[in-house]
């Protein structure tokens, strides 16, 4: 019994310090010499201060801003409390609410289809990305409110809008809390 007991407790013990202690801190270390701002958590920082991260969105309400996707994470984009709101296509709890906001959002700005993005949650509800169309279609209520011509606002988009990766994969997106930043350079904040 112990010449079997005895290989298997060192490849135990062998696996477990390969496997649960070494790879991972080679991978963290790697991760961090040739990855340092990835792995660092993509922190947004402003004047030394981390306001945000590239991968996990933020809450603009205010009418002078972009707004992302609804979150159903928590209270909102909340990074501790990650998911979606678990409700199937069939919900009518679910589609009341798509329904609203599509009818809110259509007063905003009339004669324009709502992007599906701006009424749909992803499902981590943390997605920090919308669409290149749920950018321009909130153009006009962000003109208005910040007294900024249409025009500049648009190449905004069309700059911080990322392409496919390589060409092929994937949709454009347009990262909110980078787009808000810059047009916070733009003019004076208004939240």
């Amino acid at each position: 019994m112990t010449t079997h007991l005895r290989p298997a407790l060192v490849l135990l013990v062998l696996f477990t310090l390969l496997t649960g202690l070494a790879y991972p801190l080679a991978i963290t270390g790697l991760g961090q010499a040739f990855f340092p701002h990835q792995a660092g958590g993509s922190l947004i920082t402003q004047n030394g201060k981390v306001i945000g991260s590239e991968l996990i969105g933020q809450n603009f309400a205010a009418p002078g801003y972009f707004h992302g996707r609804p979150s159903a994470a928590g209270n909102g984009y909340d990074g501790a409390n990650s998911s979606g709101s678990n409700l199937g296509p069939t919900s009518k709890k679910l589609m009341d609410r798509v329904a609203g906001d599509a009818k809110t959002l259509s007063k905003e700005n009339p004669f324009t289809p709502v992007p599906v993005d701006l009424v749909t949650t992803s499902a981590s509800g943390l997605d920090p990305d919308i669409t290149p169309a749920a950018a321009l279609f909130q153009i006009p209520r962000i003109a208005k409110a910040r007294g900024l011509a249409p025009e500049k606002l648009k190449a905004l988009v069309e700059a911080h809008t990322k392409p496919r990766l390589l060409g092929l994969i994937g949709e454009p997106t347009v990262n909110v809390v980078k787009l808000n930043l810059a047009l916070d350079a733009l003019s004076h904040p208004t939240r």
